[in-house]
């Protein structure tokens, strides 16, 4: 019998009379006219660069409202593409579908998008920590000798990747960004990136929460270089409890710890279909979702 808990998921969009311009792993983007997008987050979760057949409840509406929350946040510092989130303020030919859409949309400024996610890294996790142990650097960076998985770095760093559209996205080194987009452009981004996350991090470090490394991005709007997308969520950052903090090994994290174990311990091959998830790790993983909002923001998911 379908669970009560899953049956709040929102897993696609349905909205016939719209054009949808993108869809990826958790947002699908529709076109509003020629200057605007509707960025929608679904409830889909993917693991090991695979959607599973199951979501996670309330985490489109957990990213959507974390990245309202830090646009707000960083808006002295840089522009945003967001209009508004507030539904009733949609085209109205978008009202109908205001059940979808309630938490979990935003109306965007559409931008000619940067082709490179601007990673920054304040922790060695991840593919850094894998790249680190082989090189002694990460995307062409040298780091000092003797560090251990998940050590605070000596200042952040700022690791540029490539955008995948499936799988993962691939390491570059500066130098190959600035081939990409140009080096005054590069400079830009990277000081800009960094000086994001620096603010971000000072300010979750006082919530309890350790932003370890995230990934933005940016396009140019009529406002000049723009930050873009979702910002600094448990999808596209690793968030680390502080009190839970032990460098040397893995850390807890606000995301999908529990949808990995699960995997791992039911032995998937890793290869499409994706299985669904029990209840009980959707439930968990949901509730870490919403957890992250609540530390960030101080208050409770509108549900």
């Amino acid at each position: 019998m379908r669970s009560e808990l899953l049956d709040t998921v929102l897993l696609r969009t349905d909205f016939p009379d719209l054009e949808l311009y993108a869809s990826g792993k958790v947002r699908d983007v529709y076109r509003l006219g020629q200057e605007h997008l509707l960025f929608v987050a679904t409830d889909r979760i993917s693991a090991f660069d695979c959607v599973l057949a199951s979501g996670i409840p309330h985490k489109g509406r957990v990213l959507t409202q974390i990245s309202l929350f830090w646009f707000e946040f960083l808006g002295g510092l840089v522009p945003n593409h967001l209009v508004t989130a507030e539904v009733d303020r949609y085209p109205a030919a978008v009202h109908k579908y205001a059940d979808q859409l309630q938490g979990r949309s935003m109306m965007v400024v559409r931008g000619d998008m940067v082709p490179v996610e601007c990673v920054v890294r304040g922790y060695l996790s991840g593919s850094a920590w894998k790249e680190y142990k082989t090189s002694g650097r990460v995307c062409g960076i040298e780091l000092p000798a003797g560090l251990q998985e998940s050590d605070p770095l000596p200042e952040p760093i700022f690791t540029p990747a490539t955008k995948a559209v499936t799988g993962h996205d691939e390491n570059i080194s500066f130098e190959q960004m600035a081939r990409l987009v140009g080096s005054e452009l590069s400079r830009q981004l990277r000081d800009l990136s960094l000086q994001i996350y620096g603010k971000a991090a000072a300010y979750a470090r006082q919530k309890g929460i350790i932003i370890a490394d995230t990934k933005f991005e940016f396009g140019s709007t009529p406002a000049g270089i723009t930050l873009a997308d979702e910002v600094l969520t448990p999808d596209s950052s690793r968030f680390w409890p502080a009190d839970k903090y032990q460098p040397g090994r893995a850390q807890d994290s606000f995301d999908k710890q529990y949808v990995r174990d699960y995997l791992e311990e039911i032995r998937w091959n890793k290869q499409p279909p994706a299985p669904a998830l029990p209840p009980e790790v959707a439930r968990q993983t949901s509730e870490k979702y919403v957890e992250a909002y609540r530390w960030l923001t101080g208050q409770e998911l509108d549900v």
